[in-house]
């Protein structure tokens, strides 16, 4: 009899509070962040492919309040924490860094920790598999060191024509344009072998963040914030 006495009240205990539970549930209001929502978050932790390794554990806080023109959903100095996933240094042949990252979650000011889904954008590439990079490879360097020769000829060149100006203007630009055009294609041309060169012995880019600093970054997923 007492047994049964003690299981009826633990049923009851049981159906009571999962019936509190229900309750509270339809009671708790929660406000959508869409996807593709930019945030502006401080780095708390530096993060370098240099120093860094899988595993390692980063945070940020929030800059900006994200809010409705009624509520805060999410205010500045709210934590977001995260890890580092992988990290690919930076080789010979100009081949730069890639960091990939993790943002974990963030804590909203009842201090409950939702799950968020965000990548790096601004200042950074990204890969289609959502590693951030500064720089590929020798081919990219490459480009780069032709368009930087083209420069100097360009530049060379409207150097030739600006001084003809001096002078006797059309007999001055017959002679200063073409030399200054030679001049400049010598120096590109020496620029872009010479760095080329280099390039295959010279390191890429590591991928470097450092303590203080502000990342721009897009939310991938919507998170529902509670907002009562």
């Amino acid at each position: 009899m007492k047994r049964k006495i003690l299981s009826i009240l633990f049923l009851f205990f049981i159906l009571t509070n999962i019936s509190g539970a229900a309750v509270l549930k339809s009671n708790a209001v929660t406000k959508r962040i869409p996807a593709g929502t930019k945030f502006n978050i401080k780095l708390q932790t530096p993060i370098s492919t240099k120093t860094n390794k899988a595993g390692d554990y980063f945070s940020a806080i929030l800059i900006d309040d994200e809010k409705t023109q009624k509520n805060i959903i999410l205010p500045a100095g709210s934590i977001i924490r995260g890890s580092i996933q992988q990290v690919t240094p930076n080789k010979r042949f100009s081949r730069g860094a890639v960091l990939y990252v993790d943002f974990d979650h963030v804590v909203i000011p009842n201090g409950r920790q939702l799950p968020i889904d965000m990548i790096i954008s601004g200042k950074v590439n990204l890969r289609f598999d959502g590693g951030v990079y500064y720089n590929k490879g020798y081919g990219e360097a490459v480009q780069q060191n032709w368009d930087k020769a083209i420069e100097i000829t360009s530049d060379a060149t409207n150097y030739g024509m600006d001084i003809g100006e001096g002078v006797l203007y059309s007999t001055a630009r017959i002679l200063t344009v073409p030399i200054c055009a030679i001049g400049g294609a010598i120096g590109g041309g020496a620029y872009l072998l010479g760095d080329s060169i280099a390039d295959m012995f010279r390191k890429g880019l590591p991928v470097e963040f450092n303590q203080g600093e502000v990342l721009t970054v897009i939310l991938t997923q919507p998170i529902d914030v509670p907002i009562n």
